[in-house]
């Protein structure tokens, strides 16, 4: 069956996602879990592709959070295992060996916060809003809610969005650093595109590297993540696309990349 519920187009090496169940402001459910898996799994084996930009259907929401209807039927055991594997498919997405981009179109609250967290960057119309709000339902964030928000905002912040449930405007979530740009609703989708534009034309072996060191370093001690940095800096070096930077560098000309 042709999937329906989140849309995959691949133009001119962008892979434009979008969560298509604006009947219920693109709430997550299981059916959509594993089309995220099926779809970034293609992606990841897909070479050409450069950036990945994720949005939502509709403008009301980016995603609204978790299906209410299969919420209600968790029990401990469904509890964990849900959990865990969208735990598994945000770390894929965040580990993906190009930039994610969430474009993010009206409300991103508890999964749907929880996917822009996994994503590299984080762009925001000026209807957006951020919720943690699952201490409201009884429970608490569970596909990394409670780490990357952290990780991202601070502790102190995170400890009010968690523990309150309320929901901040895209302005105060570009203020403590959750959005990297707010933008008017009707570029929103242009903003994004350029800023994959951007990325396209740099190195992308440089790029992927620079990503990696970027997120193991987050997890690891100082003197583990330098030498991680260390590593892969002299991979870097390894590449085509080093000396040809180098080079256009010094003979002052226009770099031709070529992914190598």
């Amino acid at each position: 069956m042709p999937n329906e519920i989140l849309l995959c187009e691949i133009k001119d090496q962008v892979a434009y996602l979008t969560v298509n169940r604006p009947e219920v402001r693109n709430a997550m459910n299981n059916a959509l879990v594993g089309e995220f898996e099926r779809t970034i799994g293609a992606i990841e084996s897909d070479k050409d592709v450069r950036v990945v930009i994720i949005t939502g259907a509709g403008d009301k929401a980016f995603m609204s959070g978790a299906d209410i209807k299969e919420l209600a039927e968790r029990d401990i055991v469904l509890g964990r295992e849900h959990t865990r594997q969208r735990q598994e498919l945000y770390d894929r997405i965040e580990n993906l060996n190009v930039p994610v981009i969430a474009a993010i179109n009206g409300y991103a609250i508890g999964a749907g916060l929880e996917l822009a967290l996994a994503c590299t960057f984080r762009i925001a119309s000026e209807n957006a809003r951020f919720a943690a709000s699952e201490v409201k339902l009884g429970i608490i964030p569970g596909g990394g809610g409670t780490q990357r928000l952290a990780r991202t905002v601070g502790r102190t912040k995170a400890m009010e969005m968690v523990l309150l449930g309320d929901t901040i405007d895209a302005q105060e979530a570009y203020r403590v650093g959750l959005a990297n740009k707010v933008v008017p609703v009707d570029v929103l989708m242009g903003e994004a595109t350029s800023w994959a534009e951007k990325i396209k034309a740099l190195p992308k072996l440089a790029v992927q590297y620079a990503k990696e060191a970027l997120n193991r370093g987050a997890n690891l001690g100082l003197d583990q993540g330098l030498a991680h940095e260390s590593y892969l800096f002299a991979l870097a070096c390894s590449t085509e696309d080093k000396r040809e930077g180098v080079a256009a560098f010094l003979e002052k000309r226009q770099p031709k990349f070529v992914g190598r």
